[in-house]
């Protein structure tokens, strides 16, 4: 991998994609290419295919999706399905027909059972049912995975799948009716402590455990599999840390500066009890997350303040 090979970088306007090309222009990479979605539509396969045959890129990094948290999810199944495998179909078919020399596909670990064991091994996909709530986006991305595979087994292509933990960081979605836990929280924080309420209102129990990794960590992954990862087997990204959603609620509270007492909605879903990933096989690479929980939350909020609108 030169620092002069074309990279395309699809998705760079969201929370993975715009640190991606923050990743890669800060190591040197000089030949960026972006789309936005007025100017590349990733469901219109003609368009798709206009696209790669006249950039011919090198490298391709899909991290454009439709994602969400348990509610959007939830409420939308058929665009959670039906947009995410025309994008991912549509872009790993031209990536190979144009001749691209490696291809990096970016899951989720929402792709493993509900009851996965804990920490859970990449061998654990496919080992049973799905959590519900999000099993339209699940599915969508275990067709990902196996495209990728699919394309590695038949035509040799270096098309790698990596399944990153529960992410956050500057450009996350911050908008209650489709955000995920950590960003909802910050923005419910914020809220209540500038409206001086003395109460803020949480999903759930607060006893399922989730992994968090700042998204910088993630594209910094991204880039280092890109250069020493070439095998079809999936491959998890992750801090292996797991906080219960009471100790970050609290500890985003106090990153904040929100003095109220914290209730408990126990009528919404908490979704998979736990959700640690096994990252002993990055590990193993070399790999491993630079930035803390308390670290990255603080920087977050202090992004979210600067760009509050």
């Amino acid at each position: 991998m030169e620092k002069s090979d074309k990279i395309f970088v699809a998705g760079h306007r969201g929370l993975v994609g715009s640190a991606l090309v923050r990743r890669l222009q800060q190591d040197g990479f000089s030949d960026l290419v972006t789309r936005n979605r007025s100017q590349l539509d990733l469901g219109n396969e003609d368009a798709v295919n206009r696209f790669f045959a006249e950039e011919k890129p090198a490298f391709v990094i899909l991290a454009a999706a439709k994602v969400g948290g348990i509610k959007a999810n939830n409420d939308l199944p058929v665009e959670f399905l039906l947009e995410n495998l025309t994008m991912q179909n549509n872009v790993v078919r031209a990536a190979h027909e144009s001749g691209v020399r490696k291809l990096l596909f970016l899951g989720s670990s929402c792709i493993y059972p509900k009851h996965a064991p804990q920490p859970i091994p990449e061998s654990a996909l496919l080992g049973g049912p799905l959590e519900p709530t999000n099993e339209a986006y699940a599915i969508a991305k275990i067709a990902g995975i196996k495209l990728c595979q699919a394309y590695a087994r038949e035509y040799g292509a270096k098309f790698i799948s990596a399944m990153p933990t529960n992410l956050y960081g500057p450009n996350d979605n911050f908008d209650l009716l489709s955000s995920h836990v950590l960003p909802a929280l910050l923005q419910k924080a914020h809220t209540a402590k500038k409206e001086s309420r003395r109460e803020l209102v949480v999903w759930g129990s607060g006893t399922p455990r989730r992994e968090f990794l700042h998204v910088d960590d993630l594209a910094a992954a991204c880039v280092y599999l890109l250069k020493k990862y070439d095998s079809p087997e999936v491959i998890n990204v992750g801090c292996g840390e797991d906080i219960s959603i009471r100790e970050l609620a609290e500890l985003i509270c106090e990153i904040v500066g929100f003095e109220g007492e914290l209730a408990w909605d126990s009528t919404k879903p908490d979704g998979t009890p736990r959700k640690l990933l096994d990252v002993s096989k990055i590990h193993a690479l070399g790999w491993r997350h630079q930035i803390g929980l308390r670290e990255g939350i603080a920087a977050t909020y202090e992004w979210f303040l600067q760009n509050e609108t």
